[in-house]
């Protein structure tokens, strides 16, 4: 195995976040209009745990249904939510919960607009159209952000969103960072930490068993993708003023390749190894 710019320790401490992060389970709690809401909750509960997914449908929302939950999906039957609706919202957005708020009957060309609602969270259904779960599970995936991992591991249509928008985050982290750290060297520990933070929630969000044989593993893999860190320097020396933009790029793209190698093995069920070989998990 290449060797790591960093502690088997650092490994341990990002082990024990996502095993601390596993107590603080929170499920989503789909709500208003009745035929809508079950119908997101059916949807999303197919192949996976029915307790990740709360119907609170029917009724408007209390402090205690609203408590405890990840994100709240509301439904309105109508391209306007009734002042029902908005008290709903309202708490939800007070308890700090992510709302997604599907409006369902919306004339096209018609901007949507509910009040306590980004209007990235809203999802508008045309008069007739089914509703667009795909699109409605990226946005949950988005609001529950840093959790959104642990409903994944619940809820696998939820894992296509989940896992791209932890492979988005952390690429996008790492190019940040591949400017920002100009110390020659300074980088690798924290930027081969972060591809081992974002493999590890790929994998959690798969519903893998973390534990420190699965995180030796993980290591080998993520030590394979340190000749971009080698190429990002060589080209940092070639191109004078423009290095930083160099090294910022190949360090977005090769955290990103290896989130998608990462999505693509544990999709696989883990049975193949990032490099092509064949591990038996008998």
């Amino acid at each position: 195995m290449a060797k790591l710019p960093l502690s088997p320790f650092s490994v341990w401490s990002v082990l024990k976040e996502l095993r601390a992060a596993e107590d603080d389970f929170r499920p989503i709690v789909v709500a208003g209009a009745p035929e809508h809401a079950r119908a997101i909750r059916e949807a999303f509960v197919e192949g996976g745990d029915p307790d990740a997914v709360r119907d609170h449908s029917g009724k408007p929302l209390t402090a205690y249904d609203v408590e405890g939950s990840r994100v709240v999906v509301y439904a309105v039957d109508g391209p306007k939510p009734t002042e029902e609706d908005e008290k709903s919202l309202r708490l939800a957005i007070r308890k700090g919960v992510g709302v997604v708020c599907a409006l369902v009957g919306v004339p096209p060309g018609d901007p949507p607009y509910v009040p306590y609602v980004l209007d990235t969270d809203l999802v508008a259904v045309a008069p007739g159209e089914p509703l667009p779960i795909e699109e409605i599970a990226e946005r949950i995936a988005a609001r529950a952000e840093e959790a959104n991992y642990q409903l994944a591991a619940r809820l696998p249509a939820l894992r296509p969103p989940v896992v791209e928008e932890i492979v988005k985050k952390f690429a996008l982290q790492n190019g940040v960072l591949g400017v920002a750290i100009f110390i020659p060297g300074a980088d690798f520990p924290v930027l081969t930490l972060n591809q081992i933070r974002m493999v590890l929630r790929i994998a959690a969000a798969h519903g893998e068993e973390l534990d420190r044989e699965r995180a030796v593993e993980i290591l080998t893999v993520v030590a394979a993708g340190l000749g971009f860190r080698t190429i990002a320097r060589q080209f940092v020396g070639m191109v004078p003023g423009l290095g930083w933009a160099v090294k910022g790029g190949i360090a977005y793209a090769a955290t990103r390749a290896l989130g998608e190698a990462a999505a693509a093995y544990f999709a696989a069920g883990g049975t193949r190894m990032l490099g092509g070989s064949v591990r038996s998990r008998s």
